[in-house]
């Protein structure tokens, strides 16, 4: 079995490494100038390289020659995920006043330092502060904000950065001319775009594609081996959301469910699609993006794509009303006419609908009459009405609080056309519309009180074991 080519493919010297010029610049430096510090942190992404270079940079400070399977008393490699406790760092401690046996220095490189616990930090600093001359300490981390300011201040500080898509580009194209892997420009554009700047990553992308043993990886391929969209679709589906466009959007997330796209995969493409052109009327959606994940996740990104747009009126047809009705009412206004009238044809579609009657009085008295307000409402707008239900309420004297269940529903009240419409229908009562997850105090009513006693019971009853008595 050959190696993997992320593995067979890895830097052996500091000329090898690719789009880290500065910091590559700095260390190349240090080594001619022989001024070695006690202790570097490398801070960057995954697979951008940070442990490859303190490899070597550990072998160059000894004067190693570095082969990828070589093993040197004096670099001793520690995973911080898994030696993350106070005991490893006093093992560490008692070692490190010992001196190399065949270098100049005893090398430490500890990875993701960041995992390392509040009492191993504590423990490592010490070390730190006070080191042994023949030490050096390596520390490579994805979340340098995790890292106490005391180890940080303490250390020389490397930010690495992930490869821009034509360097990636470049170094890809070499790499599976080398291997001669059959592939076109246009798939391999699409893997570094999925590597995402990542060498480690596109290298185990190219991997894992040309295992599958076709003469020739094209871009569709690709696509449908691994169940990605196609940039157009995704641009598609942000256009329909920013024009409000359910159907279109609807209509687009089957297509692409149909072909076998996961939802997450559809989210993460929006977000990239975001990311590298972010403008304002996407930033709630970006935000409702992160959430799209299992269980249920296809309806999440529904929703995500669909809460916030502006929820169309729904046109209320009314039914025809009898012929003798119809007739009759104009008739007595009018004279006679000269000769018989004919009947006159039930409404069409391009008859306008009739106006809808005058609202009536929503208070009775100091009482607000809550079902009469929204019958008010359903008569203009059912859309509006519809979601007023979804809503709890009370009534302070000369305020209506109406407090939504969900924040969906407390956005949709809150668009000026249709708050307009529910200010116009509280005839002069005063409007406070609450967030989602304010409670209101309404005193419960002694019979929900007692039917939510027995539904209690009902449960308990469930827990044990037994039937509901339902």
């Amino acid at each position: 079995m050959g190696k993997a080519l992320y593995r067979k493919y890895r830097p052996k010297c500091l000329a090898e490494v690719i789009g880290e010029g500065q910091v590559v610049d700095t260390l190349k430096k240090a080594l001619e100038t022989k001024n070695i510090s006690h202790a570097y942190l490398f801070v960057g992404p995954r697979g951008c390289g940070k442990t490859s270079v303190a490899r070597i940079f550990a072998h160059e400070i000894n004067e190693f020659k570095y082969e990828l399977e070589d093993n040197y008393v004096d670099i001793i490699e520690i995973d911080g995920a898994s030696n993350r406790g106070i005991d490893n760092i006093r093992e560490l401690r008692e070692k490190v006043a010992i001196a190399p046996s065949e270098g100049k220095y005893k090398v430490y490189i500890i990875d993701e330092v960041h995992m390392l616990t509040k009492e191993a930090f504590n423990a490592l600093l010490k070390t730190l502060e006070e080191p042994p001359k023949h030490a050096v300490f390596i520390m490579a981390t994805t979340d340098a904000y995790k890292v106490p300011i005391t180890i940080t201040s303490r250390a020389q500080v490397f930010t690495f950065g992930l490869a821009d898509a034509k360097t990636m580009f470049d170094y890809v194209k070499g790499v599976v001319a080398k291997e001669k892997i059959n592939i076109d420009d246009d798939a391999l554009n699409l893997i570094v775009k999925r590597g995402g700047g990542s060498f480690r990553d596109t290298l185990s992308l190219i991997d894992q594609i040309a295992n599958f043993g076709t003469d020739k990886i094209t871009k569709d391929f690709i696509l449908k081996t691994f169940g990605l969209p196609e940039d157009e679709l995704i641009s598609n589906l942000l256009a329909a959301y920013a024009a409000g466009d359910i159907n279109s959007i609807t209509d687009i997330l089957k297509n692409l469910f149909n072909a076998n796209t996961k939802a997450e995969t559809i989210a993460e493409e929006l977000i990239n699609q975001i990311l590298a052109d972010p403008k304002p009327i996407y930033f709630k959606l970006l935000d409702s993006l992160t959430g799209v994940k299992s269980p249920f996740a296809e309806a999440k990104l529904l929703v995500a794509l669909t809460e916030s747009l502006q929820v169309a009126p729904v046109t209320v047809k009314l039914a025809a009303a009898p012929a003798p009705k119809v007739v009759a009412s104009p008739v007595v206004a009018k004279p006679a006419p000269a000769k018989p009238v004919a009947a006159q044809p039930a409404p069409t579609k391009e008859t306008p609908a009739t106006e809808a009657p005058a609202p009536k009085p929503v208070m009775e008295g100091s009482e607000f009459d809550w079902n009469t307000f929204v019958d008010n409402v359903s008569a203009k707008n059912n859309a509006v009405s519809a979601q007023l239900q979804k809503a709890k309420h009370t009534f302070d004297g000369d305020t209506l609080h109406i407090y939504p269940m969900k924040r969906i529903v407390r956005t949709i009240l809150e668009r000026p056309n249709n708050k307009s419409l529910i200010i116009s229908m509280l005839g002069g009562v005063k409007l406070e519309l609450h967030d989602a997850d304010e409670q209101p105090n309404i005193k419960e009513n002694p019979l929900v009180s007692k039917i939510s006693a027995i539904m209690g019971g009902a449960e308990e009853v469930k827990k044990d074991g037994g039937k509901t008595p339902f």
